[in-house]
């Protein structure tokens, strides 16, 4: 199974979702499959997308969502949809039109998806009782991801405070024995050894954050609690190479400029690869067999 397609299980029938851009797309075909078997699966999508009501329905859709939609190519379907003689096929229909509501996908987990609100309709047509059943599990699987999601946020909050110790513990026995100030004043030496890190990842200092987010910080919030995931695994690291460096006794220009270049390689690796932001994915075959269990 690629990364993005995900699979619920619906009446004891899997439905593949396709993440697209940020959002998911549900595939046609296998509800199709479920309603009348794989044979006719093609045959339910084209009759259904040469109604009147459908064409209708899926114009709005795009004008609503998609500001490169030819409007001119649509009011053609909308008139000759209904004829005996019309008809309309997926491919047809993005091509002409520009489409992004619906598409056809090749390969392994090929066959017909629609965005979620089209994907619902859908189900509308070809069993009322099988879209409940459907918009019941993909909110349950949004609840799965959502839960994921947060429960990762705050691990790796959690790690990047455990390896904030690391670095002050640093800055305590190999910078400020160096300098001749005041124990009331070791405070500006830790803040400017985080505002380093700050600055590397985020381009801003604490102060700048605060001022460009007064309500925020009236509210105790720092940039940090606003950071991605991606982001603060690469705080987390960054963290523990500048207590490195910091013990290697590297001037503190040079080791702005290390930790802005690792920042930047890091965070780009993160941001490519889907599979680096999170600690541990439910698999799909767990989340299928709960699905299941739910069901029964």
């Amino acid at each position: 199974m690629t990364a993005k397609i995900k699979k619920i299980l619906v009446n004891d029938f899997q439905i593949s979702i396709d993440r697209n851009k940020d959002e998911d797309y549900i595939s046609l075909t296998d509800m199709a499959n479920a309603k009348d078997g794989e044979n006719r699966a093609a045959d339910i999508i084209k009759n259904w997308i040469r109604n009147r009501g459908t064409i209708e329905f899926l114009g709005t859709w795009e004008m609503l969502n998609n500001p490169n939609f030819k409007v001119v190519e649509f009011d053609h379907f909308k008139k000759e949809a209904g004829l005996p003689t019309f008809v309309l096929s997926v491919s047809q229909w993005v091509e002409q039109t520009g489409a992004i509501g619906i598409m056809s996908k090749l390969g392994k987990y090929g066959g017909t998806y629609a965005h979620k609100d089209i994907a619902f309709e859908f189900g509308s047509a070809i069993s009322p009782v099988f879209k409940l059943y459907l918009i019941k599990e993909y909110q349950r699987l949004k609840e799965v991801e959502s839960n994921q999601f947060n429960l990762e946020w705050d691990v790796k909050r959690i790690l990047t405070k455990a390896n904030y110790s690391i670095h002050t513990d640093a800055i305590k026995n190999h910078i400020l024995p160096s300098l001749n100030i005041s124990k009331d004043k070791e405070w500006i030496t830790y803040a400017e050894e985080a505002d380093v890190l700050n600055v590397a990842l985020f381009g801003c200092t604490a102060k700048q954050w605060k001022q460009a987010n007064p309500q925020l910080a009236l509210d105790g919030k720092n940039m940090r609690d606003f950071a991605s995931i991606n982001e603060l695994t690469v705080l987390s690291n960054l963290e523990v190479l500048n207590s490195e460096l910091i013990k290697n006794k590297l001037p503190k220009l040079q080791r702005f400029q290390y930790l802005h270049k690792m920042a930047i390689q890091q965070k780009a690796v993160l941001d490519d690869n889907s599979s680096m932001k999170a600690l541990k994915k439910m698999s799909d075959d767990t989340f299928l067999n709960e699905g299941k269990r739910l069901n029964d």
